[in-house]
């Protein structure tokens, strides 16, 4: 099949087409949905190098249940993001022993004029934000504001209900503006309320 008639074709049938020897299926799932979970796992831990490590690893999960895969069971993206949560927990729980002053931050290595410099701490001072919160809220904040992911679907992926993903995502964006609140000048954004 060409690559680009592979444009239209769902997930769940990609992967079931790779589960079938179809490498270019693989392809375009990988395209597809590599950055999205490489930033899921991003805001999840804070740390790049660990993100693309918990992104290579689900996605060989994905590929080890393509021959097995039972299409209209389950979305692949709400499976993935499942299994990179897991990762990520896995691994937040082994870091916990960790000083917060021993994790490095993550670097923006791209040069640019003064948006970009402002954009960068804007971004770190938002993942500094959500490290701060619980773990679940965390998660739940990114994937509905972040993400742009449906309550249902996060719960389903949080194994939780709507109501708690409901809870947990108003719960932690308060958290982020009393964090964040002091630090509006600071971060370039003016007050349009005098």
């Amino acid at each position: 099949m060409p690559l680009d008639a592979l444009n239209d074709v769902s997930d769940d049938a990609l992967l079931v087409m790779y589960g079938n020897g179809d490498a270019g299926a693989a392809r375009e799932l990988t395209k597809r949905l590599t950055p999205r979970i490489l930033s899921w796992a991003y805001r999840l831990l804070g740390d790049r190098a660990e993100a693309e490590d918990v992104a290579q690893e689900a996605m060989l999960k994905l590929w080890k249940q393509a021959p097995d895969w039972r299409q209209g069971e389950a979305k692949v993206t709400t499976w993935l993001f499942q299994v990179v949560r897991n990762l990520a927990t896995d691994r937040l729980r082994r870091r916990r022993g960790t000083p917060l002053d021993a994790i490095a931050e993550p670097v923006d290595d791209t040069p640019g004029a003064a948006e970009r410099l402002q954009e960068a701490d804007r971004a770190a001072a938002l993942q500094r934000a959500l490290n701060g919160l619980p773990d679940r809220q965390r998660q739940a904040v990114v994937l509905r504001h972040i993400e742009g992911l449906g309550n249902p679907e996060i719960a389903k992926i949080m194994e939780i209900g709507v109501e708690a993903v409901e809870s947990l995502t108003s719960r932690g964006k308060r958290a982020l503006k009393a964090v964040l609140i002091g630090r509006k000048d600071e971060l370039g954004y003016e007050d349009e309320h005098g």
